[in-house]
């Protein structure tokens, strides 16, 4: 199997983390047309967005949750995701509160890297957004260390490159945007389990780079990004 996507997109580790975790070997070719907007790219995945997931017969699979899913289902050992049903709701709604209050916040900081077009107004906004997505995280999560149990899952591989993304880009620019691993309550914990474990913090650290080098590269165009 193949899949298309820089190391540097959050949705795309997401899958390689939770590939690594359960021993699934995804070969990382560029992506079609080296651009996913290419018409290369559009012939195979329509969406036009990366991940995509090619499998032996040439079909592709696009989106990161649903990649995962189909890799949870058709290599189910070792699990990715818990045994008991409500455990596995947890892991599985972390990754939802990832997707829908956390990563949509992200891209709307970006004009503001700049102090001096900065909108604090509008900082304030997204950082209260982003405060109510982690208050819900530290809510929902089941005994620990990790989202929930012992072992990381679905959940941690979806927080985990989130999290790391705004460690990189987002804390250490914004002060008025507490960093929620940063201080005391289960977050801490959970990201103190993440760097500690050997896949996840691995991945975490590769992802972390790949973000910085991605932000040098490209630092003038998205302060610009209005």
């Amino acid at each position: 199997m193949q899949l298309y996507g820089a190391l540097a997109s959050p949705y795309v580790t997401r899958v390689i983390l939770f590939a690594r975790l359960k021993g699934i070997a995804l070969q990382r070719p560029p992506v079609p047309g080296d651009n996913p907007r290419s018409a290369e790219y559009h012939a195979i995945n329509p969406i036009g967005k990366v991940p995509g997931l090619e499998l032996q017969d040439g079909r592709l699979i696009p989106e990161s949750a649903v990649i995962c899913e189909f890799l949870e289902e058709a290599y189910p050992d070792p699990p990715g995701l818990p045994t008991a049903p409500l455990d596995r709701m947890i892991s599985r709604l972390v990754a939802r509160i990832t997707d829908l209050y956390i990563s949509p916040r992200f891209q709307p900081l970006l004009p503001h890297l700049d102090k001096t077009r900065r909108d604090q107004l509008a900082v304030d906004e997204i950082g209260a957004g982003l405060a109510k997505a982690f208050a819900a995280l530290d809510h929902f999560m089941g005994p620990g260390p990790f989202c929930v149990g012992t072992v990381p899952t679905l959940g941690d591989c979806a927080l985990g490159t989130y999290v790391q993304l705004l460690k990189h880009v987002v804390f250490p620019a914004f002060d008025s945007i507490a960093d929620p691993t940063g201080g005391q309550g289960r977050l801490v914990d959970w990201w103190q389990a993440m760097q500690g474990h050997a896949v996840c913090g691995q991945v975490l650290d590769e992802y972390g780079q790949a973000v910085d080098e991605f932000m040098a590269a490209n630092r003038e165009t998205l302060h610009e990004h209005r």
